[in-house]
């Protein structure tokens, strides 16, 4: 029941925060899309399903499961120590965020986990679809990651929903093409990671990609030594993604799902 009625909070929380962005993003856009829409977002939304699909299919539970199992067995340091339930949500949130950053920043360092991520940044606009697409592997991975510091620390169920619901909101937001005025972004980027702070992740120059790694919280970056602030060619000027799979052909779902294992694009040709 707690699972069905947590895939229910996301579900509703995901549709609410998406529409709000498509419909900021035609609004208020941040800068001009070089693609656009419709080559990309059935795509990018198709690899959303497919993730979906492999987690519901494979690790049904998930990290609720996880943080179920580990209350009823007093499993974790939280459940060890006591913690009154507030105390114990911060600690369990602060630290999955920061677990996510770390994550974040290993799968760019390391070859074999970069070949995974790197379909996300392969994306030649950045928007709110961006936010969700991710190779279905790296998302196996990242739910293993959790459910183990869920068990470890013993993360209550509260913190874990919150944060699965925060941590899809801010993705999707913090990749939203939408214009905040300057001033407003600098405020805003002390508490949260802004789509200004994010979009320098996505720039095609490898020393802006490895910075910003943030999701929610912006602390990280600036504590560990990640933040950059601005793009080198302002955030009009910058390109989106990154050397190879620039083909537009490479938008397509069956490819992205391919990317992993190849080293570029296909021959130069007719698109299909």
């Amino acid at each position: 029941m707690a699972i069905s009625f947590e895939v229910l909070i996301r579900l509703g929380a995901f549709a609410m925060v998406f529409a709000a962005m498509a419909i900021w993003e035609l609004a208020a856009p941040r800068r001009g899309l070089t693609v656009g829409r419709w080559p990309r977002w059935p795509s990018n939304l198709g690899i959303l399903l497919v993730d979906i699909a492999t987690v519901r299919v494979l690790v049904p539970s998930a990290a609720v499961g996880a943080s179920l199992y580990a209350a009823g067995n007093g499993l974790g340091l939280i459940n060890y120590l006591g913690l009154r339930l507030s105390v114990a949500a911060l600690i369990g949130f602060l630290a999955l965020d920061l677990v996510i950053y770390a994550q974040h920043v290993v799968f760019h360092k390391v070859p074999v986990l970069w070949r995974l991520h790197r379909m996300h940044h392969a994306d030649l606009d950045i928007d709110v679809t961006t936010g969700v697409r991710f190779h279905p592997f790296e998302i196996l991975i990242s739910l293993f990651i959790k459910i183990a510091v869920i068990l470890a620390l013993g993360i209550p169920v509260v913190a874990v929903v919150l944060f699965e619901v925060v941590l899809n909101a801010t993705s999707m937001f913090n990749h939203a093409n939408v214009a905040i005025p300057a001033w407003l972004d600098r405020l805003l980027r002390l508490l949260i990671v802004t789509p200004d702070m994010h979009r320098v992740h996505h720039s095609v120059l490898r020393n802006e990609t490895d910075s910003n790694f943030g999701f929610n919280l912006p602390w990280w970056d600036r504590l560990f030594g990640t933040y950059r602030a601005q793009p080198e060619a302002g955030h009009t000027g910058m390109t989106i993604g990154i050397p190879i799979f620039r083909d537009p052909r490479e938008l397509r779902l069956d490819r992205l799902l391919t990317q992993p294992f190849r080293n570029e694009s296909p021959p130069a040709g007719p698109a299909v």
